[in-house]
């Protein structure tokens, strides 16, 4: 769940610190947020047929392993150009993995525990979240420049980049060692490797032999398709388009459409705010700076920030530690809100809880606008960061528990 998260937040904790290096406009910057996303976009469905044809566990290598790749390639980019362009690459072979890992990890429990397995992921996440505002605390004030081989060249930022490349690079090593969806080898009607896997389980969870399994046949749901290796790739891909296909007739597009408008409504809202957030923390502590207040309002700073489509000469990067602290105080609510809802998604219900949840996100949203006070600010992004968190991932549930294995 690092990788993904770091695919798409990096850059926001790189522009104060880069801004100069770069030349950073704040549509460059608006831009760099957004090309990620763009690439996420793209890929999607091409990511969502080769899961459900060859398997989450191989888009997960693949796709976190080239991720990582990618990514240490990124850190090096001499330009902003470079950079969107890799960022969107990024983005690109990230949304596989970031899709099929939801998926992976609720084929392996049963409906009961089912529903709680997004929140415990969106857990994960959020350490992730906690992670990245400390390492850019540590690691941006560092200060230094080096050249590696004569012409790379190498600072904070770019060590900061190069840093968040790893969790990528070793979940692609890490799930080698990992089974595949027991679900999705029963789906495809490889029972006997899906027995093997269930026998793992059993002899890790209870400490027995995995031959004391006390199931020794699977019924075959589906009939056996790949004994010819040849056409294995040909029928993957197609049988793929079938499932896919579905999606658009009787009984899912309506089912479809309602989850597709859900996902962009909430990631829409939780993304702007939650990609903005180190530099509106900046904004406000250069403000500061610069008029030698204490405080003011959000909108009176956020009205100095103006889109222009150059950088002026007296371009200066002034790194506050305390920019990092509060951003990490905003990723620490959604642990609060995970735990809770835990306990409280089965109880109230899934519809009910996501209602819930997106009706108080906009009233916090809203409230930032009128927020008189950087302290003020903080508490309220760290509401709206919470429960924004949450929205997307009671998403996610539903959409496990909406749509067949083929089809997730």
């Amino acid at each position: 769940m690092w990788a993904p998260h770091f695919e798409t937040t990096t850059m926001s904790y790189v522009f104060p610190a880069a801004q100069c290096d770069l030349n950073l406009t704040i549509e460059d910057k608006g831009m760099l947020n957004a090309v990620t996303y763009a690439g996420t976009i793209t890929s999607s469905f091409i990511w969502g047929l080769l899961s459900d044809s060859f398997g989450r566990r191989s888009t997960l290598i693949i796709g976190c392993t080239m991720n990582g790749l990618i990514s240490c390639i990124n850190a090096f980019s001499p330009n902003k150009y470079m950079l969107m362009s890799l960022k969107y690459i990024g983005g690109f072979l990230i949304s596989g993995p970031y899709a099929a890992l939801a998926t992976y990890c609720s084929e392996f429990h049963i409906a009961k525990y089912r529903s709680r397995v997004p929140l415990v992921l969106g857990v994960l996440s959020t350490l992730g979240g906690i992670y990245l505002p400390i390492l850019a605390a540590w690691v941006f004030p560092m200060n230094f420049q080096a050249v590696l081989f004569g012409f790379l060249s190498v600072n904070s930022w770019r060590l900061f980049l190069l840093l968040n490349a790893l969790p990528a690079l070793v979940a692609g090593v890490g799930f080698i060692f990992l089974p595949e969806s027991p679900r999705f080898l029963i789906s495809k009607g490889k029972n006997e490797a899906a027995l093997e896997v269930f026998q793992k389980i059993y002899s890790i969870n209870t400490g027995r032999p995995p031959p004391s399994y006390p199931i020794k046949k699977l019924v075959q749901e589906t009939a056996t398709k790949y004994e010819s290796n040849k056409r294995y790739l040909a029928v993957g891909l197609t049988d793929g388009y079938t499932s896919a296909k579905k999606l658009f007739a009787f009984p899912y597009l309506r089912t479809f459409i309602l989850v597709c408008s859900l996902q962009l409504c909430s990631v829409m809202s939780y993304s702007t705010l939650r990609l903005w957030m180190p530099q509106i923390f900046q904004g406000i502590y250069d403000f500061k700076f610069l008029n030698n207040r204490s405080s003011s309002s959000i909108c009176e700073i956020l009205s100095l920030i103006r889109p222009s489509s150059h950088v002026t000469r007296d371009c200066f990067v002034k790194v506050d530690i305390d920019v990092y602290i509060r951003t990490t105080l905003t990723t620490l609510s959604p642990l609060l809100t995970y735990f809770i809802a835990g306990a409280l998604i089965n109880a109230v219900g899934q519809k009910r809880l996501l209602s819930i949840v997106a009706f108080l996100c906009g009233c916090v949203a809203s409230g930032v606008y009128f927020a008189p006070s950087e302290d003020v600010v903080t508490l309220l992004l760290s509401v709206f960061r919470g429960l924004g968190c949450l929205g997307a991932n009671i998403t996610i549930v539903i959409i496990v528990n909406q749509f067949p294995t083929s089809l997730r």
